[in-house]
């Protein structure tokens, strides 16, 4: 009878187990499920900086000069091409194919501009003024307020590019203002000619202004430098037109140079935007360098990712911008054990990314502010603003 008894009870003991054991995982699903990605992370940028190889942080300004050549090549290949087709069925091909060209040679002045180019300071001045003013960026302007920009990076106050609004100031808005901001996905993507020249909201000044309260009295000689072989590829620009036609110009530069533009505008707020996990922005004392670059987002462009030097592996980039192009990808996947969860692995694109539109436009529709008040905060959307845009 006793050994009957044990027996019998043998499978309700199996069954308690089990209760046990699967309250225990749910516990710990739980606890994954409740990451906060606001939270400090439990590990330093010097953990992070330790466990990138050391060789992916040496220069070589041979190998960047490679790249500079090839991108130029396709350039001059693609007007040539184009020009000589002289075609309506050729044209809006070349204008999709130059300005993503475009876009990457921008990337290439970018790296000059943080000095992962090369080690010569005289070289990464030279070719990133050549890149950047052939596409109508002034070189030193853009380079000082991108560097404030990594040095501030989801600071809601002193962050310099596509930083979130207050509620304040969402609420001081025009209708038509939010339209183009918020609704309309093609002034959104073509908004940085005007943040070269006026900044953005609460921020004033000038990329091309000596004068301007984003430089330093040191930096004044640069900027005019700059701003100088600007005015020089504008007034190039001019000419060419009276010499070859207006029209001839605008297929040729005027339209790739738009795409390159939203190129810019689309890459640069998803860096930042756009994750189906909330991202947070900081103020105070709950900022810092490490805590603000890993709000950042890595996102994969297909073929895109060879032409546009992995620019969309940017997690890495934002921590550490002296890393050279070409050793981001293996910086990266050294990295990501450190990193966990403050890691957003990419969502994997096709051979074109344009599933990025998608989260694009849904981003747009939702990230419309953050509070005024709060030393951790996150975007929240105006559900009002979107019932107009319905109707």
């Amino acid at each position: 009878m006793v050994t009957t008894r044990m027996t019998m009870r043998l499978p309700a003991d199996h069954q308690v187990e089990e209760v046990v054991a699967k309250g225990t995982e749910d516990d710990k699903s739980r606890q994954v499920d409740a990451f906060d990605a606001g939270k400090p992370p439990p590990f330093r940028i010097g953990d992070v900086r330790a466990a990138v190889p050391e060789h992916c942080w040496r220069k070589s300004p041979w190998r960047s000069l490679w790249y500079v050549a090839r991108d130029v090549a396709v350039v001059v290949a693609l007007g040539a091409a184009a020009a000589a087709a002289d075609s309506w069925a050729v044209w809006p091909l070349y204008w999709a194919a130059q300005g993503t060209m475009f876009w990457a040679l921008f990337t290439l002045g970018h790296d000059c501009g943080h000095g992962s180019f090369s080690d010569s300071r005289t070289l990464n001045s030279v070719v990133g003024h050549l890149l950047h003013s052939f596409i109508l960026i002034p070189y030193h302007g853009w380079r000082i307020s991108h560097r404030i920009h990594h040095q501030n990076h989801a600071h809601v106050d002193r962050d310099e590019s596509w930083l979130p609004l207050t509620e304040g100031q969402y609420r001081q808005l025009k209708p038509r203002a939010k339209k183009i901001r918020f609704t309309a996905p093609f002034p959104a993507l073509l908004l940085f000619p005007l943040y070269l020249f006026y900044r953005g909201p609460g921020k004033p000044g000038s990329h091309f202004l000596p004068s301007s309260e984003l430089f330093s009295p040191k930096e004044k000689g640069d900027v005019m430098l700059s701003t100088t072989c600007w005015c020089i590829m504008l007034a190039s620009l001019l000419a060419m037109a009276c010499a070859f036609g207006p029209l001839q110009v605008l297929k040729m530069y005027g339209l790739p140079y738009l795409v390159f533009v939203m190129w810019l505008d689309l890459v640069t707020y998803l860096h930042h935007h756009g994750h189906q996990e909330r991202l947070p922005w900081y103020r105070s004392e709950e900022w810092s360098y490490l805590r603000g670059g890993l709000t950042t987002v890595d996102r994969d462009y297909g073929w895109i990712n060879n032409i546009h030097h992995d620019i969309g592996t940017h997690v890495i980039h934002h921590l550490f911008p002296q890393i050279p192009h070409y050793h981001l990808v293996e910086a990266t996947k050294a990295a990501k054990p450190v990193l966990g969860r403050y890691y957003r692995e990419p969502h994997k694109s096709g051979p074109l990314p344009l599933h990025l539109l998608g989260v694009f436009l849904r981003s747009i529709r939702v990230n419309h502010f953050v509070s005024d008040h709060g030393d951790v905060v996150y975007y929240q959307t105006d559900h009002e603003q979107n019932h107009h845009k319905q109707k």
